[in-house]
C-alpha cells in the first residue's frame, strides 16, 4: 500500500508540480491583497479536489458509457501524461500562463476556477491519471484521493508563501525542478503506457 500511495502521490506531484506554477499563481494575484490571493489559493484547491473526486467514482462509469477500457485509458493516459513531462523537460510546461499578465482585469474568484483549478492544478493529465490508478478496487481509490489531498495541503502551503520561495530559490533553481519533474513525469507515462499495451495484448 505504501509503495501504491508513493507512486500515486508522486504522480500527482509530477504532473500538478506546484513549485513551477508558483510564478503564474503570483501574476495572477499580483494586484490583490494577501487575504484575497489566500482565498483564490484556497478555493483553487478545493474545486481541483472536487474534481479529481468526481472522476476517481466516477470513472467507472464513464468507461461503460463511452465502452473504454482501463488498458485503453491506461495507454492514452500514458501517452499523454509523458508528453507534458516531455514538454517540461524542455521548458515549456502551462504554456497557458505565458499569456496571464499581472494587469488582466479579472475578478480573483474567477481565475480560482480558471485557469488555476483548470487546468493547471487538474488538468486532463492529473484526471487521466486519477482516473487509471483508482481502477481496481476502493483501496486504489483511498490512496488516489488521500495522496491528492495531502498534495492539495501542500500546494496550498507553497501558494501562500510563493513570494517568499521565489525569491529564495530563483528563476534558475525553479526551472531545474520543473525539468526534474518533467524527467519523473516522463517516466511515470511510459510506465502507465507499457502497463497499458500489455493489457491490451495478454503480454
Amino acid at each position: 500500500m505504501i509503495s501504491k500511495f508513493t507512486l500515486t502521490f508522486m504522480a500527482f506531484f509530477a504532473i500538478m508540480n506546484p513549485i513551477s506554477n508558483l510564478p503564474a499563481y503570483m501574476a495572477l494575484v499580483a494586484d490583490d491583497d494577501q487575504k484575497i490571493s489566500k482565498a483564490v489559493a484556497k478555493n483553487s484547491l478545493i474545486i481541483a479536489f472536487i474534481i479529481i473526486l468526481v472522476v476517481t467514482f466516477s470513472g467507472h462509469y464513464i468507461f461503460q458509457i463511452f465502452g473504454i477500457t482501463i488498458h485503453s485509458l491506461r495507454i492514452a493516459g500514458g501517452i499523454l501524461v509523458a508528453l507534458t513531462g516531455y514538454h517540461m523537460i524542455n521548458g515549456v510546461h502551462a504554456p497557458l500562463t505565458n499569456h496571464l499578465g499581472a494587469n488582466e482585469k479579472t475578478n480573483p474568484m474567477d481565475i480560482a476556477i480558471s485557469p488555476l483549478a483548470m487546468p493547471l492544478f487538474a488538468g486532463p493529465g492529473t484526471i487521466a491519471t486519477a482516473i487509471t490508478l483508482s481502477q481496481g478496487s476502493f483501496e486504489n481509490q483511498l490512496i488516489t484521493l488521500t495522496s491528492f489531498f495531502i498534495l492539495c495541503l501542500i500546494t496550498y502551503s507553497l501558494l501562500i508563501s510563493a513570494k517568499t520561495i521565489s525569491q529564495v530559490l530563483g528563476k534558475n533553481v525553479m526551472s531545474v525542478i520543473t525539468r526534474l519533474m518533467g524527467l519523473i513525469l516522463t517516466t511515470i507515462g511510459i510506465q502507465m503506457l507499457v502497463i497499458g499495451i500489455r493489457g491490451s495484448f495478454h503480454i
